[in-house]
């Protein structure tokens, strides 16, 4: 990987596509530290240093934004919105024929889709910075600070109008700069800025972790947990390129004088063909419970209840529940995702087949087999590194300090793969251009 960015910067197109990325990572970092008008700085941060900020129930969001939800800055809500609006619109394809026509119209009708994308995007962020600016106001956002009163101290009307508009805009900014990343640098743009509002977290709670242990003056829990992590990446590297590739071969076909057709390929199914899809679901689903009761602000035997099974994230039930719902979204995606029908009449258009099976409907009922088979261990790998930052809790007594969680490791490592693979395709490009000349 170090060899392929080395042989990248000394090709002079792609030295200035990856200098154009680092500068937009700047003004994206730069801008995720500003604070928005209205806000208390000095109380915020006392608050951010009494409270623990990647746990309870904003650590995902706070996670995506690479710390800035809970400082409340001009990019607090980061991509998230984004995710959210890209998620619902590809449920919603399946659901509404008027979007699923869209799809299958090509770039016109993606250019269509990305465009709703874009508004959705920008009421969500609306949505979520109202309601980031309201549990802010109540004292909700940081439950334990003495100050939590002091982070907004003017509550007026305008004020919060402003902080809504300003964190809004933030969040447009943010979609804006990933789409010139997508357009003029390398790699997807949405993803390249997730996966540096993952990595930004990690230096410092790594450090908080040799800071807070007791083997070595520290060193002896960091160095675990850094082999831990190593560990992680490697498993996650090798389910992640892990694929099982169905042979595919089309017949000869004579057109005049010339035959065409005759070739052979296949068509790769991921085991982990859902992505990290399935551990957002989960994880966003699971949350809703803990916010009914801290908004209502119940003190019956149900609020109770969850307060003791939901919160904390290390109790027996929320292990079960969160496992069970990540397989259970890890099939719902693949099959809202992955038509066998549909592959199958493609292939029997062009006159492929898959050896040993009819074209048409056994074509796709094999392919749903296959799917199955392969979704199952993809599935509970899922659940299995979703659930490492309870095992950290449990080992190291340091889940809020614990940077290797399942949903980070496993964006940060597909992102960064998917990056490699475009660089050396571009550097592929380049050689046989020089060759050519």
């Amino acid at each position: 990987m170090l060899t392929a960015f080395a042989r990248a910067f000394k090709t002079p197109d792609l030295r200035k596509k990856l200098l154009f990325v680092l500068g937009i990572i700047v003004i994206y970092r730069l801008g995720a530290q500003v604070p928005v008008p209205g806000t208390d700085y000095q109380a915020v941060q006392q608050c951010m240093d009494e409270a623990n900020a990647n746990q309870g129930l904003f650590g995902l969001v706070n996670m995506f934004s690479g710390g800035a939800l809970l400082q409340i800055t001009i990019f607090a809500l980061g991509i998230m919105p984004y995710i959210t609006a890209s998620i619902i619109l590809q449920l919603l394809t399946v659901v509404i024929p008027r979007l699923e026509a869209l799809k299958k119209e090509g770039q016109s009708g993606t250019a269509k889709i990305t465009q709703y994308t874009r508004y959705l995007t920008v009421a969500l962020a609306v949505l979520q910075a109202t309601g980031l600016v309201a549990t802010a106001r109540s004292g909700s956002l940081f439950p334990q600070c003495a100050v939590n009163d002091q982070i907004i101290p003017d509550d007026s009307i305008f004020k919060i109008i402003t902080m809504v508009i300003v964190m809004t805009a933030g969040t447009a900014t943010v979609m804006w700069l990933g789409e010139l990343i997508t357009d003029r640098g390398i790699g997807n743009g949405m993803s390249m800025l997730m996966f540096i509002s993952i990595a930004a977290g990690f230096p410092g709670a790594l450090w908080n972790i040799k800071q807070s242990g007791k083997i070595i003056d520290g060193w002896g829990e960091f160095v675990v947990v850094i082999a831990l992590g190593l560990a992680m990446v490697g498993l996650v590297v090798f389910v992640e390129q892990a694929q099982r590739r169905i042979p595919v071969q089309y017949a000869k076909r004579m057109i005049g004088r010339r035959s065409y057709g005759g070739t052979s390929t296949y068509i790769p199914l991921k085991v982990n063909q859902a992505g990290v899809i399935p551990v957002i679901f989960a994880s966003s689903l699971l949350y809703i419970p803990a916010l009914i009761v801290q908004f209502t602000g119940s003190t019956s035997g149900w609020a109770q209840w969850i307060e003791e099974n939901f919160v904390t994230g290390d109790h027996p039930v929320y292990i079960i529940t969160y496992f069970l719902m990540i397989v259970f979204f890890a099939f719902f995606y693949v099959a809202i995702t992955f038509n066998p029908e549909e592959v199958a009449d493609n292939m029997k258009k062009y006159g492929g087949f898959i050896p040993g099976i009819r074209a048409g409907r056994p074509t796709a009922e094999y392919l749903s087999f296959v799917l199955n088979r392969i979704t199952w261990p993809g599935s509970l790998y899922l659940g299995l590194i979703a659930l490492v930052p309870t095992v950290a809790l449990v080992l190291f007594n340091a889940n809020q300090n614990f940077p290797f969680g399942g949903t980070s490791i496993l964006i940060i490592v597909g992102v960064g793969l998917e990056t490699v693979k475009q660089i050396e395709s571009k550097l592929q490009q380049h050689h046989y251009e020089g060759f050519l000349r």
